[in-house]
């Protein structure tokens, strides 16, 4: 009978000790070292995980800090109750499925609702470390993982900048309207827009041909071609980028023999007009 009440005793104690235990305040103090870098499944690149909280009843809510390299991120992915990420340091991209990608940076922070598919991850060019605070059902599920983001869907927003970029060095903008969307854009807008997007905006601003080079090739062309109505545009483009009317007028002669007497004087014709506008 002693024995069963002295053992009955220890579990009361320790059970009380338990209690105790729980309502202590803990700290998990800031690391010094780096996180250890590395390939992480359900990633893109390279990150550091730091978990510092896993939920313990009756709390659900679980963190971790994460650092991700520059061009690094999650996969696409849910969380049934939702997720809430702070940013500490750096800067970095969020984007919801169908959405646009946004920029976050230190202070800011981000609330996903549950169920809403996602990725977050570092900027192209800069790494990005956030705390991600996330709670978990009764299952301890808190997380389903999808398909990775593809480096086209990662480098959407770089794209769109340099789209932006190239536009404004053609001149193009939303109030001036472009040549092709005058030309075409209320009969063809997606004409127009591959116009001015893909050619201008990203085959003429390719490093590996000058564009005074381009120019010299789209003009043989449109010579062999007889296309004087384009013919007369890249000839004033040809002078923009640096052709001289000696150069062009050498082109001409040199595409007679090539194109065919015609079309060489075709050409003329239009170098005349233009060249008389400058």
């Amino acid at each position: 009978m002693k024995l069963l009440v002295a053992m009955v005793m220890s579990l009361s104690l320790l059970a009380s000790a338990s209690a105790q235990e729980s309502q202590t305040i803990s700290i998990t103090r800031n690391s010094t070292q780096p996180p250890q870098m590395r390939a992480v499944e359900n990633f893109t690149g390279f990150v550091g995980i730091e978990p510092f909280l896993e939920a313990s009843e009756p709390s659900r809510l679980a963190g971790a800090r994460v650092t991700f390299a520059p061009g690094a991120r999650t996969a696409w992915h849910t969380h049934p109750l939702g997720q809430t990420l702070i940013v500490t340091a750096g800067v970095g991209w969020v984007q919801q499925w169908g959405g646009q990608t946004q920029v976050i940076q230190a202070g800011d922070v981000v609330r996903i609702p549950p169920s809403q598919k996602h990725w977050h991850g570092a900027s192209a060019n800069a790494a990005m470390t956030h705390i991600a605070l996330t709670e978990q059902l009764p299952d301890g599920k808190r997380v389903e993982w999808m398909e990775k983001v593809s480096d086209a869907q990662y480098s959407a927003p770089i794209r769109a900048q340099e789209l932006a970029s190239a536009r404004a060095d053609s001149g193009i903008s939303a109030q001036q309207p472009s040549r092709a969307q005058q030309l075409m854009g209320d009969i063809a807008p997606k004409l127009a827009e591959l116009t001015d997007d893909v050619l201008y905006a990203d085959i003429w601003e390719r490093p590996q041909l000058s564009k005074r080079d381009r120019s010299l090739a789209t003009v043989a062309a449109l010579i062999a071609m007889n296309r004087p109505d384009q013919l007369r545009s890249h000839f004033a483009r040809a002078r923009e980028n640096g052709v001289t009317q000696e150069e062009l007028i050498e082109t001409i002669t040199h595409l007679a023999f090539y194109a065919g007497w015609p079309n060489a004087v075709t050409a003329i014709g239009v170098a005349k007009e233009v060249f008389k506008e400058k």
